[in-house]
């Protein structure tokens, strides 16, 4: 049963490559503190690229969800080829502008296999 959901996986991936767009996932790591000089250490930038769409939350949603504020955005990004899993910690860039992600991080995995991760975004 797992190859079928990994099909549709790849076949989620294929779908949105074709209708959507690259997305920039960002984790940065904060360096280790320094008491001797009293800072932090110089941080580390990770990031990868996934195939994302970028919608708008429907009326409905607003209604049903009250931690949606106006100007958020829904991300749906493929798990198919993703090094690491998007954190609420992380940050994205689509079309050059950047989004904090806002809880609830849904990822859709029928029978354990990741197939998208839907992201509730806010610049």
């Amino acid at each position: 049963m797992a190859t079928f959901y990994d099909e549709m996986a790849v076949m989620a991936l294929e779908m949105i490559t074709e209708f959507g767009q690259p997305v920039i996932i960002r984790a940065i790591t904060v360096g280790e503190y320094d008491p001797d000089t009293g800072t932090a250490g110089p941080g580390t930038v990770v990031e990868q690229t996934a195939q994302g769409i970028l919608l708008d939350f429907t009326g409905q949603e607003f209604q049903t969800n009250s931690l949606i504020k106006q100007g958020d955005k829904k991300l749906k990004i493929t798990a198919q080829g993703l090094a690491w899993v998007p954190g609420l910690l992380n940050k994205v860039i689509v079309q050059g502008r950047t989004w904090s992600i806002v809880p609830p991080l849904k990822e859709i995995n029928p029978a354990g296999t990741p197939i998208l991760y839907e992201l509730q975004v806010r610049s």
